[in-house]
């Protein structure tokens, strides 16, 4: 009988190491410089190829640029510098601009310093953050962890856990490690959402303070603003120019706004999806 259990106990403890969050782990730590944080196997996974755009290219952006630059290059080489929140109108260049940033500061070190690693952590998982800090905070390298399209609908756990991990945990931020995020709410909750609190609440003004002290939390908060027509135009034309494209600047004018107006939107984003069927169609 007592052998008969074994089998059985066995499928058990099987079940159970299952069940159990895996240990962390990290991808090519030394050879890349890019990883993606997936809570599911609790593993930083190494991206060989950033998507990034040439700094350069960011049309509009000069005072961000220098703001972001500026405190990246600090922290590269072991200054302080400040978590930041870039927020603002959609499509405007705001998770771009970091991925360049990222680039263009780690071009300009020297050999005595090395390359900020960045790591790309979705929505979803921003519980995790305590536990992906953890795994950071003894590690050689400086980290910037980057969230895009951050928001809230509610305080959910989520919330505390970022809460948390800027600067309000009694462990603290460790200092090789950075938090950018990017928003198109400055206070990371959609208005009604503070106001219903503001409404409900003993105390409304304790109320407001509670929802934008996460916000607050950022050292560094840089604004995107809606794009006008002369902007739109100069990002068509530094793309054009880019990629060397057989077309009168009149025509190319013309045909980019004719596409903003069939999006009904004009950003840097509509002028780069523009340029991209641009490109095909001149192809032919």
């Amino acid at each position: 009988m007592t052998t008969d259990i074994i089998p059985f106990l066995e499928r058990i403890a099987t079940a159970l190491e299952q069940l159990s969050p895996p240990k962390p782990h990290i991808e090519n730590i030394e050879q890349a410089n890019a990883f993606i944080w997936t809570t599911q196997r609790n593993t930083l996974t190494s991206v060989p190829e950033v998507n990034y755009v040439s700094i350069n290219l960011l049309q509009g952006l000069e005072y961000q640029k220098e703001l972001l630059f500026n405190n990246t290059l600090h922290f590269a080489k072991g200054l302080p510098a400040n978590n930041v929140m870039l927020w603002g109108a959609r499509g405007m260049g705001k998770s771009s601009l970091i991925k360049s940033v990222h680039q263009e500061a780690n071009q300009k070190l020297d050999d005595q310093h090395h390359p900020v690693k960045i790591i790309e952590i979705p929505r979803d998982d921003i519980h995790s953050l305590p536990v992906l800090l953890q795994l950071l905070k003894p590690l050689p390298h400086r980290f910037i962890v980057f969230s895009d399209d951050l928001s809230f609908e509610k305080e959910d756990r989520d919330y505390k856990a970022l809460k948390s991990v800027l600067d309000g945990g009694i462990a603290g931020r460790p200092n090789n490690v950075l938090f950018y995020a990017t928003s198109n709410r400055r206070h990371l909750m959609p208005r009604d959402m503070i106001e219903n609190e503001t409404s409900s609440a003993i105390n409304p003004s304790e109320a407001i303070e509670e929802k934008v002290s996460l916000s607050d939390r950022f050292g560094l908060w840089i604004g995107f603003h809606n794009c006008d027509k002369p902007l739109y135009d100069a990002i068509i034309r530094a793309y054009a120019k880019e990629r060397a494209l057989p077309i009168a600047d009149e025509d190319l004018i013309a045909q980019g706004n004719e596409w903003s107006v069939t999006r009904g939107s004009r950003n840097g984003r509509v002028a780069w999806q523009f340029i991209e069927d641009l490109t095909a169609r001149l192809a032919k």
